[in-house]
C-alpha cells in the first residue's frame, strides 16, 4: 500500500467544495481545509505510485476550483 498527500491550490472561494467533492474519491482516506501556500491537503492511498498518480490526474486535477497540485509520496 502505498499513502501520498496531495496539497491543492484552489481557485478563491472553493476549497471547501473542492474539498468536499474530493472525498467522493475512492482512494482519498481525508482532506482538509488548510492554510498556507496551499488550500487543501488530501491523504490518497493506492496499491501502488501509478495508482497515486491515475487518482491526482483524472480524479482530482480535472475537478472544478482545482489549480495547481503537489504530491509527496510517504516513504515509511
Amino acid at each position: 500500500m502505498v499513502r501520498a498527500f496531495v496539497l491543492i491550490d484552489a481557485a478563491s472561494g472553493t476549497p471547501a467544495p473542492v474539498c468536499q467533492t474530493v472525498c467522493e474519491t475512492e482512494e482519498v482516506v481525508d482532506a482538509h481545509v488548510i492554510t498556507g501556500d496551499f488550500d487543501v491537503m488530501v491523504e490518497v492511498t493506492g496499491d501502488d505510485p501509478q495508482t497515486i498518480l491515475t487518482t491526482v490526474t483524472e480524479s482530482i486535477r480535472p475537478l472544478e476550483g482545482v489549480g495547481t497540485t503537489r504530491t509527496y509520496v510517504c516513504l515509511d
